[in-house]
């Protein structure tokens, strides 16, 4: 007879769920409207997947879009590992690095094969992130040996992720997220359940600039890919609104508009002013 877990609830109620269950089947339990809109767990307080098993009795807190800060940096986390994905399709060869979220997006650094990447590359990017959105493949963690990821790594051609690897601190406990079955990142997670819960309205790829390896000068230089997402296409649209409005009070446009200063390319943080602007 199999050992059965007592999960409490925000509500008070306590339900009995056998080893081997997870968040998720708690929330199919509860029923199906939840189950759907479920996207993590609180256990015990930790942000975990949904699918990850319980190992013991522990408070559970279902997080769905509701709870807004952790579903949107759920989001730009799982936004920023398609970002990487659709990469690798499109460019091989591509090295993959690092890619965090951020406040109002996220980004991802990569060392591209060929040529550092351009904003003329996102059109086909974003379209590319789109398909892997709407294939809705699973994001599945695993728990690997260090010597097994560093290997591979190496096979890969992955020589940024081994070094990093190589580096952890020994006992740390190391995961990759799987994409499918066909591709996979190093990362502590957690993640949505499949990339299917993303909207493919709700994000946008902004822009392209140079990037050191660990923030290091001394290192190679990357291409780093900006973007910004949400959780619906509304929330998209406002953002790009207050984007829009800000710019048009941005005192650099606004200076040379009215004949103060202006500014050039070539002497960056220099302001060049106008005999109006010293009035």
């Amino acid at each position: 007879m199999s050992q059965m877990f007592k999960i409490s609830l925000p509500d008070g109620s306590v339900r009995e769920m056998p080893e081997g269950s997870t968040p998720a089947d708690v929330a199919a339990a509860i029923g199906p409207g939840l189950a759907k809109a479920a996207l993590a767990a609180k256990v015990d307080g930790e942000l975990v997947d949904l699918t990850r098993p319980f190992t013991g009795d522990a408070q559970l807190a279902l997080v769905t879009s509701r709870d807004e800060a952790e579903a949107l940096d759920l989001a730009r986390h799982d936004y920023a590992h398609v970002l990487a994905e659709a990469v690798q399709a499109l460019f091989p060869g591509t090295q993959i690095t690092f890619g965090p979220s951020t406040d109002d997006g996220f980004y991802y650094d990569f060392a591209p094969k060929e040529r550092p990447f351009t904003d003329e590359d996102l059109p086909a990017i974003e379209a590319k992130m789109r398909e892997i959105i709407a294939a809705d493949k699973p994001l599945r963690r695993e728990v690997w040996r260090r010597e097994q990821l560093i290997s591979r790594w190496k096979q890969q051609g992955e020589s940024f992720k081994a070094e990093w690897a190589a580096e952890l601190p020994e006992g740390e406990e190391l995961t990759v997220y799987w994409s499918g079955e066909d591709w996979l990142d190093m990362c502590r997670g957690p993640h949505l359940p499949s990339t299917g819960k993303l909207d493919p309205q709700a994000f946008k790829l902004t822009r392209v600039s140079g990037a050191y390896w660990r923030g290091d000068q001394k290192n190679a230089m990357l291409s780093r890919i900006y973007g910004t997402g949400w959780l619906n296409k509304k929330q998209l649209q406002e953002h790009l609104t207050r984007l829009e409005e800000a710019a048009k009070r941005d005192h650099r446009k606004l200076g040379g508009e009215m004949d103060l200063f202006h500014l050039q390319q070539e002497a960056h943080g220099s302001v060049f002013w106008h005999p109006k602007g010293y009035l």
